[in-house]
């Protein structure tokens, strides 16, 4: 490739695909287009407002193409028109068929953002954390006609620790899946073919979709497990759960270890601390909440609207 322009289409949507398209504009590649869903209602308003991806793309200078799909013929003859030699997926948000998959010549890249083949699929932050995973990662993989099957081109890990949450292992990934592609690239246009390496059969997991309906918190649960829910779901959908009564969003809480015999959810002890709310095993201690139509606030800011609840 050395001497000659990579044309790259990239797709991709959200906030996390941003760095990656900023990762093939600084590489040197040729960035011809960019693709990205149409643009969708937001805000209070309901008001039609571009992706960021497209925000950073129209910034940039780079033409936006935005189909509902990517089945039609008209739309795989749009695509192919850009003579491109790869197509960068990242977080698009639109099933690619196989004749689209065919169409570059040096096929299609994607950053998915877990260590494959564990957590195949559109959640795979959210339920990393969910289960208890101490590692995450990006892959950098030659994409295929199957969910996430292709063989790993590249790979960043980072550790999960415990007070990461969706958003900060969300954010920190999508600065790693940056910096593989980057490496992709740059290895790329030097000449290099970078090695394929198929997945293993052993350990697949699929990171199915978040429902919203999986925000509640069952206190009957053991309280460590209501912990890696409230981390996975903030900043979305965030957990729900009450406290003496009264419907929450719970925005920050951590297990904590207690022997008790009181009724799931109801509430053990109250300080500025935190609120600790009766589990299945253990407590949850609450430290950061909100009431319905009100802004996050802190345990004790919560207390002091609800002081009878400190004599508990």
């Amino acid at each position: 490739m050395r001497g000659t322009p990579l044309r790259v289409v990239f797709a991709g949507t959200p906030e996390f695909s941003v760095p990656c398209l900023e990762a093939c504009r600084a590489s040197g590649a040729d960035v011809v287009a960019v693709y990205t869903q149409p643009d969708r209602p937001a805000g209070r308003g309901r008001k039609l407002t571009p992706s960021p991806v497209k925000q950073a793309a129209l910034a940039a200078g780079i033409p936006v193409e935005q189909p509902e799909s990517l089945k039609s013929a008209e739309a795989q003859q749009a695509l192919a028109a850009y003579r491109l030699d790869l197509l960068v997926v990242v977080a698009y948000g639109l099933i690619l068929p196989r004749k689209v998959l065919a169409i570059p010549r040096r096929g299609c890249w994607n950053v998915h953002a877990s260590l494959l083949p564990r957590w195949r699929g559109a959640a795979p932050i959210q339920r990393a954390i969910l289960a208890g995973d101490t590692e995450s990662g990006v892959d950098l993989m030659q994409m295929e006609a199957g969910l996430d099957t292709g063989p790993v081109l590249l790979e960043r890990r980072t550790p999960i620790t415990r007070d990461d949450t969706g958003g900060s292992l969300h954010d920190r990934l999508s600065v790693l899946g940056a910096e593989a592609l980057a490496e992709g690239l740059t290895r790329l246009l030097a000449g290099e073919s970078l090695i394929a390496q198929p997945q293993v059969e052993a350990g697949v997991v699929y990171a199915h979709k978040l429902d919203k309906a999986e925000a509640k918190l069952d206190f009957s649960r053991p309280a460590l497990e209501l912990e890696r829910q409230v981390r996975a779901f903030d900043p979305w959908p965030v957990a729900e759960g009450e406290i003496a009564g009264e419907p929450l969003r719970i925005w920050a809480a951590r297990a904590i270890e207690v022997d008790h015999h009181a009724t799931p959810g109801s509430v053990l002890a109250a300080s500025r601390d935190g609120i600790d709310l009766a589990c299945g095993l253990g407590a949850l201690r609450v430290t950061a909440l909100q009431r319905a139509g009100g802004k996050r606030i802190g345990a004790i800011d919560y207390l002091n609207a609800r002081p009878e609840l400190r004599t508990r």
